[in-house]
């Protein structure tokens, strides 16, 4: 029996991770899709929440879009209750664009469980042994990633 190229090797393995990738966001995907955001109001939010707050022109700089473009966006997010415009404390000259607390709360309470739901799922079927399997496959998987990059 022959050995498989490791190229087709590669191209299998990057097919399964983008496959498995795609299950393990298809929770939290339909949340976000369902709440109406465009892709340009998507991008501002993950800039925002993963940010400590951003000045408009900062925001602006993150998303590569002019400051009108931006400046509209926020404005909708802000109608929708999702960011808020909060005085920047080392400059009250400045206002600092946040995300607002339902959103904050959203993130800390129901959005870990979106992220884990496919996979506690999956290994919630899968026997100890298989577990164990799928646990050190990645992590040598892991291993060798890294051992690569140094």
């Amino acid at each position: 029996m022959r050995k498989p190229k490791l190229s087709n090797l590669v191209r299998e393995l990057d097919r399964d991770l983008r496959a498995v990738r795609q299950i393990i966001n298809r929770p939290t995907e339909a949340v976000i899709e369902s709440g109406g955001l465009t892709g340009p109001q998507q991008s501002a939010m993950r800039v925002l929440v993963e940010s400590d707050g951003l000045s408009l022109k900062n925001l602006s700089k993150e998303l590569g879009l002019a400051h009108s473009t931006v400046s509209g966006i926020v404005d909708r997010l802000e109608k929708q209750g999702l960011v808020k415009r909060q005085t920047d404390e080392a400059d009250r000259r400045l206002a600092k664009l946040v995300v607002t607390d339902p959103v904050r709360k959203f993130l800390r309470e129901t959005w870990p469980a979106l992220e884990m739901h496919p996979l506690a799922g999956a290994l919630r079927t899968a026997t100890p042994s298989e577990r164990e399997q799928v646990l050190q496959g990645v992590r040598t998987l892991r291993r060798l990633l890294e051992r690569g990059n140094e």
